[in-house]
């Protein structure tokens, strides 16, 4: 019996200090993140419904030239049906190694508590456009993380609280013509 108990004691150890060196670090490169979004006045959801609506209603030609001149761009519409979209980013390693994980482009200040194993805590305030919001990374491995937030801001003069669930998936070490955020548009 106290040999279990020891085998039992030793494992729980080793599973405690294998959780505090799990690494956190993510590969740099590009990512896909696949966002799903609900707003409090389901407005976003509608737009986002319709403009899947509209792109499906497009002949196939003009809906094949829509989708690779947002792809060219890192956007993709309906993940995770409607309120859902995927957006390609490219995250250096100086990113990584600074937490801009969840940077926001725009005037914004982000506030990051320590990491507490494979876990952060961040609040943000953006002046352009006006918001602010709160969240949690979670690393999974260096190849994927999950992300929740709530965002409160502005949508048609009206405010509105914002709930978003994040995955990102990293896809390779090169991002091609997907600049990182920052670099965009220059």
């Amino acid at each position: 019996m106290k040999t279990i108990t020891k085998t039992a004691a030793l494992a729980m150890v080793t599973i405690a200090l294998a959780a505090q060196a799990q690494p956190r670090t993510l590969k740099p490169g590009l990512w896909e993140i696949s966002s799903r979004m609900q707003t409090g006045s389901g407005e976003m959801e509608k737009a986002m419904a319709q403009a899947q609506k509209e792109m499906a209603s497009l002949p196939p030609e003009q809906r094949k030239m829509m989708q690779d001149m947002m792809a060219k761009q890192g956007v993709g519409l309906g993940a995770g049906g409607a309120g859902g979209m995927t957006v390609k980013i490219c995250m250096t390693k100086e990113m990584i190694e600074r937490d801009e994980i969840a940077s926001q482009e725009g005037d914004c200040k982000t506030a990051r508590a320590p990491w507490v194993g494979n876990s952060m805590k961040m609040s943000f305030t953006c002046a352009k456009p006006p918001s602010k919001g709160e969240g949690q990374v979670t690393i999974i491995s260096p190849q994927a993380y999950s992300m929740k937030m709530t965002l409160d801001t502005t949508a048609s003069g009206k405010p509105e609280r914002m709930a978003m669930d994040n995955t990102g998936k990293w896809l390779s070490a090169e991002c091609g013509s997907i600049k990182p955020i920052g670099q965009i548009g220059k």
